[in-house]
């Protein structure tokens, strides 16, 4: 007859055979291709002796095609929860050395049963994925369980931060689940995410491609814009998930973490002055001013090599986090296209979900001309970026730092579309068009007629500037708030954000809004 210690011998031998995987051959075959194992990777991730796992002994109940004879523990996937930084953090990873990480009925269930729970919870989610897709031995069922995970997804979407760290394969329909979370990070030469793979792509386009670069980490973060972040190892990249855990709230009832913050709220930007040229065709690196205005320089950038022309980031003002979106002078002039409203858009969507007010600086000469734009739909990516905006109701503040011409200057949080305060700088040039531009327009006629029509068209340019490009007619109309010394920029951008800290705006009773798409 057994006696406890017996069941309890019994029970460590098998949960010890559970965590230790398929075994010593599997193990170096993953590291082989430069990959960690999957409870390497949770110890990264989490708090160290934080992690909790959850149906460890879960086994699959399929048969066929020689599975009756291969049931392991996890059925390769390991679910649970942990403290990141001290916060609650659901996690799941597939396990690769099991099945290739492919998911069947039971694979599927436990990560739908983690969903659930951190919804729950009321706690982020993160996805390690390193898994070869549906297995196919299952069928249709595996299929169905990623059927699940999407409706988790868009159920949760907006309810808990949602991240995917894509750490191997990713291939068909697994792919959606990735583009449907906040955020998606890659490692290079480990991860790639496509829906048809290079032989596919060969056999019905012609087209020769590599894994790597039809969907590796740098196709991903510069072309495609699927992925935000991309790095060189595992380690840095679980490094960076853990540090933008800790900007955001765990959920879409609560504000993010303040921390304590020794960066002088009333600190000047006397260095403003000189790194932002006062000429407006000439250019600059707008992360430059960000560095300078936000608690000591620090900022986390969002999609930082696609949509260059626009910077999305995350940053501290006295030690509160907020949603930083500026124009790039330094790519393309930091005009607005097609790719930067898409990126400025979806960031500005998630700042508003989960509670992150939201700093707008403006140099923008406006939407990037020409016929692939136009036909690419400008006019309807844009809108993306309008609709963003004026459906936000978190705190708004925008900052004319120069230029802020036409339809960019209203779609970038202008006051007439609902930002609480709009300051600028002297410097601030806001109008429907550039002044040489406008005087070419109006005064057409004038400099054509004239026999010096250099000369005139320089007076018109003068002429237009003086009355309604000055520095205060926006002001003298109420569309800016308050024109402000670049210098103060930080002091006041902090004040304004404390004033607006218990700022309601509750929309109107509705299913939801149709935005474009």
């Amino acid at each position: 007859m057994q006696d406890r210690s017996d069941f309890a011998s019994e029970m460590q031998a098998i949960y010890e055979q559970a965590r230790n995987g398929p075994g010593p051959a599997a193990t170096e075959a993953q590291h082989a291709k430069g990959k960690l194992t999957v409870r390497e990777r949770i110890a990264l991730l989490f708090d160290e002796g934080t992690f909790h796992e959850v149906e460890t002994l879960r086994r699959h109940r399929a048969t066929g095609f020689g599975l009756e004879n291969k049931k392991p523990y996890t059925d390769g996937v390991v679910i649970g929860w942990g403290k990141v930084h001290g916060r609650t953090v659901f996690a799941y990873a597939h396990d690769f050395r099991i099945f290739g990480g492919a998911l069947g009925e039971a694979h599927a269930e436990k990560i739908h049963k983690l969903m659930d729970l951190a919804e729950a919870a009321g706690a982020p989610v993160v996805g390690l994925c390193d898994g070869a897709g549906a297995r196919i031995q299952e069928g249709v069922t595996a299929l169905a369980g990623y059927g699940g995970i999407f409706q988790r997804n868009v159920r949760n979407s907006g309810v808990i931060p949602q991240i995917s760290v894509m750490l191997g394969p990713c291939a068909g329909g697994a792919a959606y689940s990735p583009a449907l979370t906040d955020f998606v990070f890659m490692v290079r030469g480990v991860s790639q995410m496509f829906i048809t793979g290079p032989d596919v792509v060969q056999a019905v386009t012609g087209e020769e491609i590599s894994h790597e670069g039809l969907g590796g980490a740098d196709t991903h973060t510069s072309l495609s814009g699927v992925a935000g972040f991309a790095y060189d190892d595992e380690e840095s990249c679980l490094e960076d998930v853990r540090h933008l855990l800790s900007l955001l709230p765990s959920n879409n009832r609560e504000m993010a973490p303040v921390e304590e913050c020794d960066d002088p709220a009333d600190r000047r930007n006397d260095v403003l002055t000189e790194l932002v040229p006062v000429d407006a065709n000439r250019s600059y690196d707008m992360r430059k001013v960000i560095e300078e205005v936000v608690d000591h320089g620090e900022f986390f950038e969002v999609h930082e090599s696609w949509a260059r022309n626009v910077v999305c980031a995350l940053a501290r003002l006295d030690g509160r986090v907020v949603g930083i979106v500026a124009n790039q002078p330094a790519a393309l002039a930091g005009v607005l296209d097609i790719p930067a409203s898409e990126k400025a858009a979806r960031f500005v969507q998630f700042c508003d979900s989960f509670n992150i007010p939201l700093v707008t600086l403006v140099d923008v000469p406006g939407f990037l001309p020409g016929v692939d734009q136009e036909h690419g739909g400008i006019i309807r990516h844009g809108a993306k970026l309008l609709y963003a905006y004026c459906n936000a109701t978190v705190p708004r503040i925008s900052l004319v730092l120069r230029k802020a011409y036409g339809g960019a200057y209203i779609v970038m949080d202008s006051r007439s579309i609902g930002a609480d305060l709009a300051l600028a700088w002297p410097s601030n040039e806001i109008a429907v068009m550039g002044a040489e531009g406008a005087a070419n327009v109006i005064f057409r006629r004038e400099i054509a007629a004239s026999d010096d029509p250099e000369t005139t068209r320089t007076a018109r340019i003068k002429e237009y500037k003086s009355e309604l490009m000055h520095p205060y007619y926006a002001a003298e109309r109420g569309l800016v708030d308050d024109v402000i010394h670049p210098a103060e920029t930080r002091m006041r951008l902090i004040a304004a954000l404390d004033m607006l800290r218990a700022k309601s705006a509750p929309l109107p009773s509705r299913k939801h809004g149709n935005q474009p798409q």
